[in-house]
């Protein structure tokens, strides 16, 4: 699974200890700042922006449309960590789905999508990882649409931003998906995990994404002034770390503190001869408030006493979803369980 590759970047840390950052000037392509961008990491729920990236190139060939029906199959319905509310047959739009996807995070809504976008979820994913060689992605496998644990599903911090950036460009009458802090599904609230969305000014996505095993890992995109600006923070402790650390580097980058001549993000090596890190033991077992402690001596921006990035206040962007009952479930055969985290 993973090949021997030579790692070149400016971070000295080790594989070992790696919470990978990047920054990246989105037009330019300049590194700004990075920590071993290129180490492997199970990247969570930023799997969901390749979900998105195949469902808008789907769009665009006519292959469906935003008004195309996304039923919940019993497949869809057998993922983990639920909190839409919803059940087998229930129907929306691709453009609800969408929606439901990118800000509640559903990981039933992503796979539903994915069955309705190609014919079964397992093509979906062949579709995903072809889109993955494509942008060149080298450090970079899918094995399903809604990033739950798997550990042949692993990303790099290099590649989520790459993906992140192809997004944006190639498909900007799109960019309304990442914008919305709450989704309602049938009435039920679900806010986005992304707090930029509401206390940073120019953000404009993308995506967060959360599992033991990975910490909580966040794609951003922001801009100000003219200027766009990626961020990639993976295996952060808590919200409030990820959130204040994304902040503070958007801040820098923005500020020009953040040096620029660390070379294109696409010149970047991704380190494919480690596995990525198992942070369950980390973050979820008895062990994880030492941990916890430790991160928060490093990193105490937005902790009582301390100075926080996340000082705007923007209204919220709340999209509504109300879906129906199909009348015509045509079920989809239940794959053979894969492990959980």
């Amino acid at each position: 699974m993973f090949a021997a590759s030579f790692f070149m970047g400016t971070s000295t840390g080790l594989a070992e200890t790696a919470t990978p950052v990047l920054v990246v000037d989105a037009d330019s392509r300049q590194v700004l700042y990075q920590e071993d961008a290129g180490v492997s990491w199970y990247p969570a729920s930023t799997t969901k922006l390749m979900t998105a990236f195949v469902v808008f190139e789907a769009l665009r060939s006519g292959e469906v449309t935003l008004t195309t029906p996304v039923v919940m199959t019993r497949n869809a319905m057998k993922q983990a960590f639920l909190e839409s509310g919803l059940t087998v047959g229930r129907t929306m739009t691709v453009e609800d789905a969408l929606f439901a996807t990118i800000t509640a995070s559903a990981n039933d809504v992503a796979v539903a999508l994915a069955e309705a976008v190609a014919s079964d979820e397992t093509s979906f994913v062949r579709r995903m990882n072809e889109a993955a060689a494509r942008l060149g992605l080298t450090g970079t496998h899918f094995s399903n649409p809604n990033g739950l644990f798997d550990r042949d599903t692993y990303t790099t911090a290099r590649d989520l931003a790459l993906l992140g950036m192809e997004v944006d460009r190639a498909f900007p009458e799109y960019r309304r998906f990442f914008l919305a802090s709450a989704v309602t599904i049938d009435g039920k609230e679900i806010k986005s995990n992304n707090l930029l969305l509401t206390r940073f000014n120019g953000t404009i996505g993308m995506k967060t994404g959360f599992l033991c095993a990975s910490g909580r890992n966040f794609v951003g995109l922001a801009t100000r002034n003219g200027k766009r600006v990626v961020v990639v923070i993976l295996g952060a402790t808590t919200e409030r770390e990820r959130n204040e650390r994304s902040a503070q580097y958007l801040t820098q980058a923005f500020e020009g503190r953040l040096p620029s001549d660390a070379g294109l993000v696409d010149d970047l090596q991704n380190r494919t001869d480690v596995a990525p890190q198992d942070m369950r033991i980390r973050l979820c077992t008895d062990q994880s408030a030492a941990y916890e402690a430790e991160r928060n001596a490093l990193y105490p921006m937005g902790l009582p006493g301390h100075a926080s990035y996340l000082q705007d206040r923007i209204p919220e962007k709340t999209h509504a979803i109300t879906t129906w009952i199909s009348d015509n479930l045509t079920d989809v055969p239940v794959p053979t369980p894969r492990p959980q985290g």
